[in-house]
């Protein structure tokens, strides 16, 4: 397993739209496993295979609900409701955050990491990083949705 460099807010990969995984092999297992231990190092909820510079449809998150990492391949979702006004930031614009809006609850359907086809019903935070990190499979950034004037930048703490 490796840590992966996360691709930043001006890099030209990530307006691009990734690709369908056709086949599920050692080369995606090991990227899946790169993606989780790159965001927990990073403290995401969430990252997709773009935001390490892989045009692939693969997202994984954890929004420490007890389930651990979740891995989505060729995810879609099929249901929303409601809606639900909410802070978002992202691995690739660092100490940035906006308001967003998005579905409440969704529902996803994906491929597992084994293959098979798994359906998510997701509310809150879970519908949330589901949304935001399917938009990146579509080249779509959370700044590109935001409420105008609601982007701040949030100072690091200084260690």
């Amino acid at each position: 397993m490796a840590i992966r460099n996360i691709r930043l807010e001006k890099d030209e990969i990530l307006k691009k739209k990734s690709r369908e995984v056709d086949v599920i092999d050692e080369k995606i297992q090991t990227l899946i496993d790169d993606m989780i231990e790159t965001m927990y190092k990073n403290n995401g909820v969430g990252l997709s295979a773009v935001q390490v510079g892989i045009l692939k449809r693969i997202v994984v998150i954890d929004v420490e609900d007890g389930e651990g990492a979740r891995v989505l391949i060729n995810p879609k979702i099929v249901k929303t409701k409601g809606e639900q006004e909410v802070d978002e930031g992202c691995l690739s614009f660092p100490n940035q955050y906006a308001k967003v809006v998005r579905p409440k609850e969704v529902t996803a359907e994906a491929l597992n990491r084994d293959g098979k086809k798994i359906v998510i019903k997701a509310k809150d935070l879970l519908a949330q990083a589901i949304c935001h990190e399917l938009d990146h499979l579509e080249g779509i950034t959370f700044v590109d949705i935001m409420i105008p004037g609601t982007l701040e930048y949030v100072e690091p703490n200084k260690k």
